[in-house]
């Protein structure tokens, strides 16, 4: 039997209804092989990190529970992003969908396509902040606390948002 392993995902959007974006992209996460969904973040408002001439980014986090090995997990996050459509404007901009394999269980792991924990955890604030929604007590494999790496991360400015209403009252 193989093993469970608990694997947190980093979700953004700032395109084509980014709160929609994220709960498509959460529902598709619980239907992962091998995989359950344990904990979902609020999303959260922030500024882009990259060029500031694009839309806000909304962020969240997703707790799993899955026995899939690491990079078959990250095929299928791609092939998740793949199906909330690519985007037809510039490259480096702006998104419909970014999943990031954050963490995998206590591994550490620096293969070509894969490096966890995600090197970009400790900087920013839209990826620490909804991880310690799910569990104010996480920390990195090295031992590092997130709530103290939040203290020293630069503001983007995050906004809670509330939960999108279910999209089916509305009519496109």
């Amino acid at each position: 039997m193989s093993r469970q392993v608990e694997a947190w995902i980093g979700l953004g959007s700032n395109l084509e209804e980014p709160l929609q974006q994220l709960a498509s992209a959460v529902t598709g996460l619980a239907m992962l092989p091998r995989t359950t969904l344990l904990s979902q973040s609020p999303f959260y408002r922030s500024r882009p990190m990259g060029p500031q001439d694009q839309p806000d980014f909304v962020n969240g986090v997703a707790l799993l529970q899955t026995s899939l090995p690491a990079e078959s997990l990250l095929d299928e996050l791609q092939q998740l992003e793949q199906q909330h459509g690519r985007v037809r404007e510039r490259h480096w901009g702006p998104r419909t969908l970014d999943l990031d394999l954050l963490l995998y269980g206590r591994e550490t792991l620096n293969t070509e396509r894969l490096t966890v924990p995600h090197p970009g955890i400790p900087d920013r604030d839209f990826v620490l902040r909804p991880m310690l929604d799910i569990n104010p007590g996480v920390t990195l494999p090295d031992g590092r606390r997130i709530d103290e790496l939040l203290a020293l991360c630069t503001d983007s400015h995050l906004q809670r948002l509330e939960p999108p209403l279910a999209s089916s009252s509305r009519h496109h």
